[in-house]
């Protein structure tokens, strides 16, 4: 949901591999707008991220599923060298270096980042001398950078989620919601809180309820808990928040659901990438396209058929005989 998303270090033995390969993958997205590329580098950075053990070659680490040949290579030459040439070619890069900063600016994509770099703005100091340059959102992201860069400690997700339940459901008792991602695959940190809303109220085929979330928000800025809007739309709220004043400021996403497609986003948006990318293939092989909105049977004539009610995350499972994997299962 937010950009920053990168997998802790912490009991991670290739983690000084995972920050180089997400380095360049930051740089394919931001400079080179490869999106191809960003995904390869990203996918090999958390194969070796559930890695249990420290890789010895990059032949060894090219037998992990999502690691290619090049990717490989660039592994062997760190272990050899303790360097990525490549790596040190996009640090030797004043533009590229000046993207890639620009771009961890909440609301900075790449396209804004090179306008800005373009007109000779290439730090932060240089960024708070020209605000008129940002809009609302990314000026937020500027005021809060240092504290946004700082990985939120699980049990700092979990108050948070305590406070989100209480408030919403004080609030009106049907409301569900869910806090995704990477914490609920039981990570130890996370880089912000996404979390996924529900009301029986609000199916898929209902028309859309904008009070839903308005509400939320609402009852959530009554009671201090969100400090800043970044945007905020019928279906999703993007913000800030503080838990305590002795806390830093954290990003908080929050998506409204249809009620009926609430478990395949839960699904869906608690990942893994590459545990969502085998539970589709093997959705197809049994007869089923599933994706983050619902799970259809394909018919005879390859065409989906009507959407299967789904009650819980284990139906998915079921309908397509695979076998099922609680959240901190899916780390692969």
């Amino acid at each position: 949901m937010s950009k920053r998303k990168h997998p802790s270090s912490a009991g991670n033995p290739n983690a000084s591999i995972c920050d180089l390969l997400l380095e360049i993958a930051e740089y394919e997205k931001n400079v080179n707008r490869n999106t191809y590329k960003y995904n390869a580098y990203r996918n090999a950075a958390a194969a070796l991220a559930q890695h249990p053990t420290r890789i010895e070659s990059g032949s060894e680490a090219k037998k992990l599923k999502g690691v290619g040949s090049k990717i490989g290579e660039k592994i062997d030459q760190y272990i050899k060298t303790g360097q990525m040439s490549k790596v040190e070619k996009i640090r030797g890069d004043d533009t590229n270096t000046a993207i890639n900063l620009l771009t961890r600016v909440s609301g900075i994509g790449p396209a804004k980042a090179r306008e800005l770099v373009d007109e000779g703005i290439t730090t932060l100091e240089d960024l708070r001398k020209n605000q008129d340059k940002l809009n609302h959102h990314q000026v937020i992201g500027l005021k809060y950078f240092d504290e946004f860069e700082m990985r939120i400690p699980r049990d700092e997700v979990e108050k948070i989620e305590k406070q989100l339940n209480k408030l919403i459901t004080t609030h009106d008792s049907d409301y569900l919601i869910t806090i995704c991602g990477s914490y609920r695959r039981g990570a130890k940190s996370s880089g912000d809180v996404d979390a996924l809303l529900t009301h029986p109220s609000y199916t898929s085929e209902s028309s859309k309820c904008p009070s839903l979330i308005k509400n939320v928000v609402e009852t959530l800025k009554d009671n201090g808990l969100v400090t800043d809007t970044l945007s905020q739309g019928d279906s999703k709220f993007m913000g800030v928040f503080q838990l305590e004043e002795n806390l830093p400021h954290r990003r908080l996403d929050i998506r409204l659901l249809p009620h009926d497609q609430y478990y395949c986003g839960i699904l869906y948006f608690t990942g893994s990438d590459m545990f969502n990318k085998a539970m589709r293939a093997h959705a197809l092989e049994q007869g089923f396209t599933l994706n983050e909105y619902c799970i259809r049977p394909i018919g005879s004539t390859g065409v989906p058929g009507e959407a299967l009610p789904v009650s819980c995350e284990k139906d998915i499972f079921e309908y397509i005989n695979y076998k099922y994997k609680e959240p901190y299962e899916r780390n692969a």
